[in-house]
């Protein structure tokens, strides 16, 4: 009977996990709450408007499954039937991969990188570096950063609270939901993929950017899993929560500093590619090519 009512129970949390991470979903295309407004020289700063930003953010990821559509089920569907899977052997790949006493070292290592202070060390860099460059757009991430990194603090305090689930090393209720723990979901995992998803869309010009971001996220939510501290499926619910939520606060917020991407892409390519350019001068019938490198 025991088993039966858990089995229940964890039906009952998973319907609610999916739904509460189908911001994921809503981040593919427009969501109802804030919409980016258009841009004028008597726009509020992002730092005038970001606790109101932070409270519109709140309001649109507890809505948000009411907002759901019918093709949202090409994710949704994969994602529950997904994390169900991990359920169902969480407690046995937990212990097998709890064994191994020189990985869960390793393991501790790289999961600093998604610690509260990793993440918001490197969204702090951005503002910081950008505003000392007057790089909009580096000043831009680490705003944004921030901003998706309290949103997805505050969503995963909340599903720790309510779901209360054993972590794998404590003991013998380990893995067991409403028993006054804090495994699911993974907030490493949650807030890593929460600011890698930021940096990703504001540099989607720069593929290894992008590369580095989402990879470098990968391993530190691996590392809660093969360090002991989080099951798969926590892993999951917060690599996609996270995902999903730095990708709406980028929508949401992100200000474009032009009408199109011509100054941008310009400004990219030089970091990469000299410019070249022919010089003649007339009076001192000379000429040549002026070579210029921008870093």
């Amino acid at each position: 009977m025991k088993t039966r009512r858990t089995t229940n129970q964890l039906g009952k949390i998973l319907f609610a996990i999916v739904f509460s991470t189908g911001l994921s979903a809503h981040a593919q295309t427009p969501l109802p709450s804030p919409s980016p407004t258009p841009q004028s020289s008597k726009t509020p700063t992002l730092e005038r408007q970001f606790l109101k930003n932070v409270l519109r953010d709140q309001k649109a990821i507890w809505t948000s499954p009411f907002h759901l559509r019918g093709r949202d089920a090409r994710w949704l569907a994969p994602l529950g039937l997904g994390t169900a899977a991990l359920m169902a052997t969480d407690r046995r790949t937990g212990d097998e991969i709890a064994e191994s006493r020189g990985l869960r070292n390793a393991s501790r290592i790289v999961s600093y990188a998604g610690s509260t202070y990793g993440v918001g060390g490197i969204a702090a860099t951005f503002y910081l570096v950008g505003r000392a460059r007057h790089d909009e757009r580096a000043r831009e991430t680490g705003l944004l950063g921030a901003e998706a990194l309290i949103d997805s603090a505050i969503v995963v305090t909340a599903l720790k609270e309510i779901t209360q689930r054993g972590r794998p090393l404590s003991g013998r209720d380990r893995s067991e939901f409403f028993d006054g723990g804090s495994s699911f979901p993974s907030g490493h995992s949650i807030e890593a993929w929460s600011l890698a998803a930021v940096i990703a869309n504001e540099y989607h010009d720069h593929r290894w950017v992008q590369v580095g971001a989402y990879g470098i996220v990968t391993a530190v939510s691996l590392s809660r899993f093969t360090g002991s501290k989080h099951y798969l499926s926590d892993v999951l619910v917060g690599s996609a929560a996270g995902y999903g939520i730095g990708r709406y606060v980028y929508r949401a917020h992100h200000r474009a500093k032009t009408d199109s991407g011509d100054e941008e892409e310009s400004r990219s390519r030089s970091k990469l590619f000299p410019l070249i350019a022919p010089e003649y001068s007339r009076r001192a019938r000379a000429y040549g090519v002026a070579l210029a490198w921008s870093f």
